[in-house]
């Protein structure tokens, strides 16, 4: 295992100095940490699953509640946060996570309906050019959107479906090889699909490259963000991307189902010719209330829409959003990597033969998950860690998520985890 710099001290001491010296170290306070049943807070590491929830998420939702009872369907014009355009206040601050243009995305639905109606737009299979690519190991949900997509347009997912595998003996994709599948197959492929960040090995992909890669040999390429918005720095417009999705209960903290997000490239903004399914609150604002039989999209991912939004979700995710505007993204990206390489540096010190990390050791190639795994383990020792108070996350048949998040984590929770874990695995 590759160790971090020794300027890293394993030591409560060390910690607490870190913490100190965290200019975002009063970000914590913003949030609700969950207790364990002696009253002290646990140490939570699944924001890579279900974010904390912001102290203030409760003021906005009871603001549009409140504007709901005392203003009735006038809550849609007159609203503290009107209601018509509300899904547009957070536009902005949306494409500023994934390094967007505002045309570029749109809060809606949820992260799967969103592959689905992007991919209706964007796959676009013929007899000669019908194959999909996607990660081996790629999130359940995506494998089954994705073969559900080749089977509704007539193809078998055994012939249309290409999946990217490590090398034998290894635990992440490389990039070339990525490349090199995709210039292999460059006549068949239609459609390329990762994980921006994969949710098993916490692997981060070179966007840049494979978008690049994918477009050269004729192929759309999207990316589902679920485990990247809010996680690693995203430049989506600059790397070209066609469109992407992403989920905002994990990194974007904003409660469980919380409404998802869009991207499609301004490049896509008026291609009016591509096949969607429409709904009215895709179609022009300036005409949408004349209720015409025919539908005129919007320009830009808003044309996507199909319902109008849900307000309480729209303001759960507005509270989280004003968090990390506060914070600033390049704070957020600096202490992560501080945080994480901390953990990888206290993981190694452990000297233990049974523990690896599976994710990658340079800084550039991950967020702040590490996968943990554990030699001739199993849920045994996950379920010992947890009774001492950690939060983190098991996935079969030998791995441990651990995701320091930088907004609520801090380096003396690092430590105690290390601890923890070395005592456990006695």
């Amino acid at each position: 295992m590759q160790t971090q710099p020794s300027r890293y001290v394993a030591s409560a001491a060390f910690a607490a100095e870190m913490d100190a010296g965290d200019r975002l170290r009063n970000f914590r306070d913003k949030f609700h940490v969950p207790k364990q049943p002696n009253g002290e807070e646990v140490l939570y590491f699944t924001g890579n699953s279900l974010g904390l929830q912001p102290k203030t998420t409760g003021d906005y939702i009871e603001q549009e509640l409140k504007d709901w009872a005392t203003l009735g369907v006038e809550g849609h014009f007159r609203a503290k946060r009107a209601w018509m355009p509300y899904h547009e206040i957070v536009t902005e601050q949306l494409a500023a996570i994934v390094g967007a243009k505002p045309i570029e995305v749109v809060a809606m639905n949820s992260l799967t309906v969103n592959l689905h109606l992007l991919m209706v737009s964007f796959y676009r299979p013929t007899a000669a050019r019908h194959k999909i690519v996607i990660e081996a190991g790629a999130f359940p949900s995506d494998q089954y959107a994705v073969q559900s997509q080749i089977k509704f347009h007539g193809f078998d997912a055994e012939d249309s479906l290409i999946e990217l595998s490590p090398r034998e003996g290894e635990t992440v994709l490389r990039t070339e090889d990525i490349e090199r599948t995709i210039a292999e197959n460059a006549d068949s492929i239609a459609l390329i699909l990762l994980g921006g960040v994969n949710y098993y090995t916490g692997q981060k992909f070179d966007f840049q490259k494979i978008t690049a890669a994918g477009q050269k040999a004729g192929a759309i390429v999207g990316f589902d963000l679920a485990h990247a918005a809010g996680n690693v720095e995203l430049k989506l417009h600059e790397w070209n991307a066609d469109f992407a999705a992403w989920c905002s209960y994990k990194y974007l903290n904003s409660g469980p189902g919380a409404i998802a997000g869009a991207f499609v490239h301004e490049r896509h903004a008026e291609s009016f010719d591509l096949p969607r399914f429409a709904g009215w609150w895709g179609h022009e604002k300036e005409t949408r209330f004349l209720m015409g039989s025919e539908f005129v999209p919007i320009r830009g991912a808003e044309g996507w829409q199909l319902s109008n939004p849900p307000i309480f979700q729209l303001a759960a995710l507005k509270a989280s959003l004003d968090i990390f505007e506060e914070a600033g993204m390049n704070n957020l990206f600096e202490k992560s990597s501080e945080l994480t390489g901390y953990l990888e540096f206290l993981l190694a010190d452990i000297k233990d033969e049974r523990v690896s990390v599976i994710t990658p050791a340079n800084p550039q190639e991950r967020g702040c998950q590490l996968s943990i795994r554990v030699k001739n383990s199993d849920k045994t020792l996950f379920k010992a860690v947890s009774d001492k108070g950690v939060i983190a996350d098991w996935r079969e048949p030998d791995v441990i998520r651990v995701a320091p998040v930088p907004l609520y984590n801090s380096f003396t929770d690092v430590f105690r985890f290390a601890e923890i874990l070395k005592d456990c695995l006695k």
